[in-house]
C-alpha cells in the first residue's frame, strides 16, 4: 500500500547542467522558434508538417529517420516547414504497455526514470547536431516540461490531458506553440476552453514553486477525432468539421486561430495507410475556402521507416514502430512531396 520512494531525481536545472546546449544550438532554436511562430499567426504562409514515430523508441533509427526528413526538407523549405515528432513519453488508455524512453530507455528492460531523463534530452540534441531539427514532444508530465525546455520548438497535450489543470497552467508559461488535441469525447468547446486557459496569465503550483506566467499566445487546436459511447471512432477532419471549428474560433476571444489536424488516431480509426487520403482531403478544404486555409497551419502524421506495428521483442524490425502503427517512409516522402505541391 502507498508509494514506494525509490530513487530522488535530479532536478531540470540539474539535468541541463550536465548535458548543456551549446550556442548554436540555442541560436538555431531561436531561429526555428521564430518561424514557426510566423507560420503559426500567418506572417508565414508555409504549411507545418509534424512528422514522426508515434513513440521514438530508439534513437538510432530515429536519428536515421530525421536525416532523411532533413533531406526532404531542403527540397520543399519554400512551402513546408518540418517538426519532427519525436515522442518520448506515451500515454496509455489502461495504464499497460510501453510509456515511452523517459520509462523505458530500452524497451525490452525494466522501467528506469533515471536513465530514461538522461536518455531523452540527448536523443533530442544529437537530432537537433545532426539534422539541424528542433522537435516536438508530447507533454504527458508537466511537471517534466523544463527537462527539455530549452531544445524543443513545439509541444503536444493529449486528448486525456486536454482537460487537466496543470497541463493547461502549464503550457501559459511555455514560450513555443502548444497544440491542444480535442478530447477522446470530441467535445470542441473543452478544446478551445484550454486554449483558452493556456493563452492567459496564471499563478498555481509548479515543482514546488508559486509561479507566475504570462500566457502563451501561440495555444492552439488540434483536431484527433472522437469516440462515441459504443467506441467508434468518429473522424472530426472533414470540411463541416473545419467550417464548425472556424466558427467557434469567431465566437471566442482567442489570439492567433490556428489548427492543426492529426491524420491518425480516431481520424483514420488507427488505419494508418487512410493519413494520406485524410492529408489531401484537408488540403482541398484549405484549397476551396479561405477562412479554412487561414485556420489549417499543419497536419500532425504518424510515420516512420517501416510501414505498420510490431510487438516488443527478439524479433525486432528497425525503425518499425512498437505501439501505433506508422507510414512507412516511402509513403510519407511522397505524401510530404505532395503537400508541398498543393500548399
Amino acid at each position: 500500500m502507498g508509494f514506494e520512494f525509490i530513487t530522488k531525481l535530479p532536478t531540470p536545472e540539474e539535468i541541463r547542467n550536465q548535458y548543456p546546449i551549446t550556442e548554436k544550438i540555442r541560436s538555431l532554436k531561436k531561429k526555428r522558434d521564430q518561424a514557426i511562430r510566423d507560420i503559426i499567426t500567418g506572417k508565414d504562409k508555409r504549411f507545418l508538417a509534424i512528422i514522426g514515430p508515434c513513440s521514438a523508441d530508439n534513437e538510432e533509427a530515429v536519428l536515421d529517420y530525421t536525416s532523411r526528413l532533413a533531406r526532404v526538407q531542403e527540397k520543399i523549405a519554400d512551402k513546408v516547414f518540418i517538426i519532427p515528432r519525436i515522442y518520448t513519453n506515451k500515454p496509455r488508455t489502461t495504464g499497460e504497455g510501453y510509456k515511452g524512453m523517459m520509462h523505458q530507455p530500452d524497451p525490452e528492460q525494466k522501467p528506469d526514470l533515471l536513465a530514461g531523463l538522461v536518455a531523452i534530452r540527448k536523443m533530442h540534441i544529437h537530432v537537433i547536431e545532426q539534422t539541424g531539427f528542433t522537435c516536438a514532444d508530447e507533454m504527458l508530465y508537466p511537471e517534466n516540461w523544463r527537462y527539455l525546455s530549452d531544445i524543443l520548438s513545439y509541444v503536444a497535450v493529449g486528448a486525456r490531458s486536454v482537460e487537466d489543470q496543470q497541463h493547461r497552467l502549464t503550457v501559459s508559461g511555455m514560450d513555443v506553440p502548444a497544440g491542444m488535441k480535442n478530447p477522446t469525447s470530441g467535445d470542441l468547446a473543452v478544446m478551445l476552453n484550454s486554449v483558452f486557459a493556456a493563452q492567459n496569465a496564471h499563478m498555481f503550483i509548479y515543482r514546488n514553486w508559486e509561479v507566475r506566467t504570462q500566457g502563451n499566445d501561440l495555444a492552439h487546436t488540434v483536431l484527433r477525432g472522437a469516440v462515441n459511447k459504443h467506441g467508434e471512432s468518429l473522424p472530426n477532419y472533414h470540411y463541416e468539421d473545419l467550417r464548425l471549428l472556424y466558427e467557434m474560433y469567431s465566437k471566442r476571444e482567442l489570439k492567433h486561430p490556428a489548427a492543426i489536424i492529426d491524420t491518425n488516431h480516431s481520424n483514420s480509426n488507427k488505419k494508418y495507410e487512410q493519413q494520406i487520403r485524410i492529408a489531401q482531403e484537408v488540403l482541398h478544404s484549405r484549397a476551396i475556402d479561405p477562412d479554412i486555409y487561414r485556420l489549417v497551419k499543419g497536419l500532425m502524421i504518424e510515420s516512420y521507416i517501416e510501414p505498420g506495428a510490431q510487438k516488443i521483442g527478439p524479433h525486432h524490425v528497425y525503425g518499425k514502430s512498437i505501439t501505433d502503427p506508422c507510414l512507412g517512409w516511402t509513403e510519407s516522402e511522397r505524401l510530404l512531396y505532395t503537400i508541398a505541391e498543393k500548399c
